[in-house]
């Protein structure tokens, strides 16, 4: 075997390669937006009380059996960011988005929108760089170092 055939049997292995992960993104991102759609479709805005929020394994939160079913094996190894909140008179757990995970306050009343169980925003909610700004809002500062401030540097 030469070096020319060699070559040219990789080059078909990596176009077959390039190929199938192209072929393969297109379905996940339709496949993604069908799912984004649907929760456009059934999402509501509901008033929780958060009681607690965890980064868990779906199996070990107590969703009801046909919610396990569902799940994909590959999600079921995984850690997820789960609330634990009371919707009305009932205590639920549900998924949500890392975003809002990271912004939902314990022990507060907030106005949510969900589709099924999974939170997929909450009003109100401020971006990273938002909090950023009100954080250093409070403290007064304007982002220089205290050695800046002291001899005028911007």
């Amino acid at each position: 075997m030469d070096w020319g055939s060699l070559f040219i049997i990789t080059g078909v292995i990596a176009v077959a390669i390039f190929g199938a992960f192209y072929f393969l993104n297109r379905w996940s991102s339709r496949k993604m937006v069908e799912q984004e759609e649907a929760i456009e479709r059934t999402k509501q805005t509901v008033s929780i009380y958060v009681i607690d929020k965890k980064k868990l394994r779906p199996s070990k939160a107590n969703f009801p059996k046909a919610v396990t079913e569902q799940i994909p094996r590959y999600a079921k190894l995984m850690k997820m960011p789960l609330v634990k909140a009371k919707i009305g008179p009932q205590i639920l757990t549900l998924m949500c988005d890392k975003n809002v995970f990271e912004a939902l306050p314990l022990k507060k009343n907030v106005a949510v929108e969900i589709a099924g169980i999974y939170i997929v925003n909450m009003k109100g909610m401020k971006s990273a760089k938002e909090m950023k700004a009100l954080a250093q809002a409070k403290k007064g500062g304007d982002g220089r170092p205290f050695w800046k401030k002291l001899i005028g540097i911007k």
